[in-house]
């Protein structure tokens, strides 16, 4: 990976050094190294397999073993409990969504405590996300899926957690909820959260992102400025096989 590609640590939110972690006896990562600055959209890119929920999973404590650092604010995580790195301001969204489909749209909304203050309120996630309002006391069951994966990104939003992790939030919608999701992403950033974006479709992640990494056999093996997404696109196309 290019050097001039890496942040110094100075400004960064989140800095993972030689992350490794396993499923039980399966070594899944293997000395993966990113950093994510205040305020950026930055995406995990990759083929199914290469490490990119892993990533995420380590990130939050929901691996097996971990070995190596992740440092979230200045603070060391790694040896944190999932419940105490959420806490922490680490905002999970998982490709499964983990709607409560006993509850209505508001209790969902409702239901994580808020670790800080800026999170949103409802009436903001109301004007974000105007299908959630019109939905409020729909229960989970009868969401479409992208109704789905918007309110689980705006329960996040609600708790102030700064930092969102969002696993594959495109995959399998329709692409007028595509583009909703691209817009929500848009405009969460504008209003100082930060996210890491697992994604499998980069011409999608081009259009929210500031830098992607790219993942191979839990590693990572390359990383590109958005800005030069265009000039990158034959060695993109070997990696992702598109």
């Amino acid at each position: 990976m290019p050097d001039a590609l890496a942040p110094t640590m100075t400004g960064t939110l989140l800095a993972i050094r030689d992350l490794e972690a396993w499923y039980g006896e399966s070594h899944v990562l293997h000395g993966v190294s990113i950093d994510i600055r205040p305020g950026e959209v930055v995406t995990l890119l990759g083929r199914n397999g290469a490490g990119k929920t892993s990533t995420l999973r380590a990130i939050m404590g929901l691996t097996g073993r971990r070995k190596g650092s992740i440092v979230f604010e200045g603070r060391e995580t790694i040896r944190m409990s999932p419940d105490a790195i959420g806490r922490a301001g680490i905002g999970y969204c998982p490709e499964e969504r983990g709607i409560f489909a006993s509850l209505d749209v508001t209790e969902n909304l409702m239901l994580p405590p808020r670790v800080r203050d800026g999170g949103l309120d409802i009436p903001t996630i109301h004007a974000l996300f105007p299908n959630l309002k019109e939905r409020a006391r729909s229960p989970g069951t009868k969401l479409s899926g992208g109704e789905q994966q918007m309110l689980a990104i705006a329960r996040i939003l609600r708790t102030g957690a700064p930092l969102l992790l969002l696993d594959e939030p495109t995959e399998g919608l329709a692409p007028v909820i595509v583009q909703q999701i691209g817009a929500m992403i848009r405009e969460i950033k504008q209003r100082g959260f930060t996210v890491l974006l697992v994604e499998q479709n980069f011409r999608f992640a081009q259009t929210v992102a500031d830098r992607h990494y790219v993942m191979e056999h839990g590693r990572v093996v390359d990383a590109v400025e958005n800005s030069e997404m265009a000039g990158s696109l034959d060695r993109l196309h070997a990696y992702l096989g598109v």
